[in-house]
């Protein structure tokens, strides 16, 4: 960890972010617009390289609404061969930066059968379906307790604050339950109908390690999805990422304008 902050530091000029943000599949244009830092994941000790497309892969350090942030331009999976400790090793990094909130997005395909394509879910509660805890291992007693509550890991009165972000912009915000899945082979219509059953409303494969970890390492977490797509079984057609990244590309703007919003009420 001290290679990777002193890296850091070399780079930022004494930067210090209050704020982190993981921006998932085709969601990386609010890094670029506000960028004063960048620094690619190849570069910095620790980090894994991002191999899929609508991930650039960089640890972005902007000012945004006055408020210090440190962005992750897309993320690293555990269907890309990375371990949990790998996936959620930019969180613990971001704790030591000295973040105390931690903004998760995803694209995520629909299984509650209300929601459509273009809508945006804020996530209050999460089914971990990857066979994996990214706490398994070593406790570090810096970062946190070696059994953490997990009652509450998307905060309330975060959520209430993105709720009144919604109004102000005219989205309508849907309130869900996110599964997790390991990837990167979509879902069965079966295993779609079970996640329904099980009380899920939307379904990816990424996040959930990031929200344990910040959870556990004592940080606030907001989760967003974006509904990309309706999973298997849902409707008729089939599933692609060329689908997903054209349903973010058509709802970036809101999108960002929408993440601005909310961290100015921070």
């Amino acid at each position: 960890m001290k290679d990777t902050l002193d890296y850091i530091e070399m780079f930022t000029d004494g930067f210090t972010p209050e704020i982190g943000l993981v921006l998932g599949s085709g969601l990386g244009d609010l890094a670029d617009e506000n960028a004063i830092y960048t620094i690619p994941y190849e570069k910095i000790p620790g980090f894994a390289k991002s191999t899929v497309e609508g991930h650039k892969g960089n640890l972005v350090f902007a000012e945004i609404n006055g408020k210090k942030v440190v962005m992750m331009q897309g993320r690293s999976h555990y269907y890309e061969g990375h371990s949990m400790q790998e996936i959620t090793y930019p969180i613990k990094v971001m704790k030591k930066l000295g973040v105390k909130t931690v903004i998760l997005t995803n694209a995520a395909g629909a299984v509650n059968k209300s929601y459509r394509p273009g809508d945006f879910m804020m996530i209050t509660d999460h089914i971990n379906f990857m066979g994996i805890n990214p706490l398994v291992g070593s406790n570090d007693d810096t970062l946190g307790v070696r059994f953490p509550d997990m009652s509450e890991i998307y905060n309330k009165n975060l959520i209430k604050r993105a709720d009144a972000a919604s109004h102000m912009l005219g989205i309508t915000l849907k309130h869900g339950v996110y599964v997790a899945t390991s990837g990167p082979s979509y879902e069965t219509p079966a295993e779609v109908k079970m996640f329904r059953y099980m009380g899920g409303d939307a379904v990816g494969m990424s996040t959930v390690p990031e929200a344990v970890v910040a959870n556990y390492c004592g940080m606030k977490v907001l989760g967003i999805s974006c509904i990309s797509n309706f999973a298997t079984g849902v409707s008729s057609n089939k599933l692609s990422h060329d689908e997903v990244i054209r349903i973010t590309n058509k709802v970036k703007p809101q999108f960002k304008e929408f993440v601005k919003l909310i961290i100015k009420s921070l």
